[in-house]
């Protein structure tokens, strides 16, 4: 779908959405409840949210009667012009996956522990041209200060090339391309060696677009198309070390992290909602077409088995690739299990909103 898309909100039936497993439903209904941690204050949310509080939360049929009597439904279309006189309207996205993986680490380098991982740049400053140009709203535009105005911020290759985030190192870790895949997925775990865990969140990107590395090596027939999953790109690098560089700068795009307290380990990190997010119940979403915190229905194919699901998911997270009504970023949950599955996952899928009754979804997104 073209960069130039809007989303259509088609409103339907509660009664006609696609059909989700009682324990399917059961499993988003915590999501849910966190999403109203950071949404109870919220006008359009106050009452759905006051009154999940009585909901039985064992029961499918509650929830999802709680969910018929306090939401409209609307389908998710993506509309881009096709010239003056038509346009392209789809129901279907693209859906990928990410997850929380572990590192191995040190709070010093060594030859073992040898790549930085960096917190966010003291001159970092954020560029607002949204009220001079709408159509940059919700970009993430990055510079810093040089000659007394500010210039866009350095891409990958340049801040690999000059070094030029020294002193601003969080951690060190043991492999190049892992420390890449932190940054893909914008959060993880490291496991340090003097035994301890702990986790790193998203802190803020240089503002450069994304990417994909996958698609450079599909590009220059290093791998094919099915080839080019987080796997496949792992194997290429460990055949390809001289080239490795020359890889990653293809991702202008680069991520800073924070330290954080590794906290209940059970739950997934914080997401751009700022709640911990919950493994098959979290998006991420392109925010300019789907408000933080509304819950979806995602229907889109199982990547380990192959097989169709309908899932209720809850609007959580972003992310720099995430672009489009219908582009969607699915959490998988933490470690090599939920990688190996996120690594994968590359599926059409096609979603529907619930937003708060007698709320249209465009006026939450101006919330």
């Amino acid at each position: 779908m073209r960069a130039d898309a809007v989303a259509r909100y088609d409103r339907i039936a509660f009664a006609s959405l696609p059909a989700a497993s009682d324990a399917d439903w059961i499993a988003a209904w915590p999501a849910f409840l966190q999403s109203c941690q950071a949404l109870a204050t919220n006008p359009a949310w106050k009452a759905p949210c006051a009154r999940a509080a009585a909901v039985d939360r064992r029961s499918a049929t509650a929830i999802r009667s709680f969910f018929a009597g306090a939401f409209d439904a609307y389908r998710i279309r993506a509309v881009a012009p096709v010239d003056a006189k038509a346009a392209e309207v789809r129901d279907t996205g693209l859906v990928t996956g990410y997850y929380e993986p572990l590192l191995n680490g040190s709070r010093r380098p060594s030859p073992k522990y040898r790549v930085p991982i960096y917190r966010v740049p003291a001159d970092l400053v954020a560029i607002d041209l949204a009220g001079t140009y709408p159509e940059l709203a919700g970009l993430r535009l990055r510079g810093r200060m040089h000659n007394g105005k500010v210039v866009a911020y350095p891409n990958r290759g340049e801040i690999m090339r000059g070094n030029l985030l020294r002193g601003q190192e969080l951690l060190w870790v043991d492999d190049p391309i892992d420390a890449f895949f932190l940054q893909v997925q914008g959060s993880g775990r490291v496991m340090l060696d003097d035994g301890g865990v702990t986790r790193l969140g998203y802190g803020d990107s240089n503002g450069h677009p994304y990417r994909s590395i996958g698609r450079w090596l599909v590009d220059q027939r290093e791998l094919t198309i099915d080839q080019a999953s987080m796997q496949g790109i792992k194997a290429w690098a460990a055949l390809n070390p001289r080239r490795l560089d020359q890889l990653l700068e293809q991702n202008p795009s680069f991520v800073f992290f924070r330290e954080l307290p590794l906290g209940d380990p059970a739950t997934g990190p914080k997401g751009a909602l700022n709640v911990p997010l919950t493994p098959h119940a979290s998006l991420a979403v392109d925010t300019r077409f789907i408000p933080l915190g509304v819950p979806l229905l995602l229907r889109s194919t199982d990547p380990a088995t192959g097989a169709a699901f309908v899932r209720p998911m809850m609007a959580q997270d972003t992310g720099s690739a995430i672009r489009g009504p219908l582009r969607f970023d699915y959490f998988w949950g933490f470690g090599a299990e939920a990688g190996e599955k996120a690594g994968r996952q590359k599926h059409e899928g096609s979603a529907w909103m619930l937003a708060p009754k007698g709320v249209a979804p465009e006026a939450l997104l101006k919330r």
